[in-house]
């Protein structure tokens, strides 16, 4: 259809903002490279805010992924820590000394009330790590205590201010 052809076809019944001709004399003449034009700039658009957000979720898939890494490993852990001989029962809350029996051949690791302050420096056995008891029976190295005990504060005083 050249510019100066009029067009023949069935009127618009829309409203004029959703023509696809101009209504007026005064509007701007519609040609087809220009839609062509804005439909390839919508494509690009679009493709970009899509990479974007395909990004942002692998993202959060790799985060995911750690954090899935880390409680396995912290289970590993949990479990070989509760098979460790203990001849004593422990009580949630408490903090217990884990040694490896390094006489007698054996390699066994166990739980003792004693740190090794309590031995003078000197206990019997290598000294691997003292461990809280949770209360959901899961351990926590000692050092990592504190850390803990302040996000549970913290999450605990937001839970009482949305009250």
């Amino acid at each position: 259809m050249s510019s100066t052809t009029r067009y023949d076809g069935p009127k618009h019944e829309g409203p004029p903002s959703t023509s696809p001709y101009p209504l007026s004399r005064m509007s701007a003449p519609h040609d087809l490279v220009d839609s062509a034009r804005a439909i390839q700039e919508a494509d690009a658009v679009i493709a970009t805010v899509a990479t974007d957000k395909l990004a942002q979720i692998a993202e959060q898939i790799r985060a995911l992924q750690d954090q899935a890494r880390e409680v396995l490993e912290r289970a590993r852990r949990d479990a070989e820590l509760h098979r460790a001989e203990c001849r004593f029962e422990k009580v949630a809350g408490q903090t217990y000394h884990l040694y490896r029996r390094t006489r007698d051949g054996s390699d066994a690791p166990y739980f003792s009330m004693l740190s090794p302050a309590d031995w003078r420096g000197a206990p019997p056995d290598a000294f691997v790590g003292s461990f809280r008891l949770e209360a959901d029976r899961s351990f926590t190295p000692a050092e990592e205590a504190a850390a803990r005990d302040a996000r549970f504060t913290s999450a605990k005083s937001l839970l009482a201010s949305n009250r």
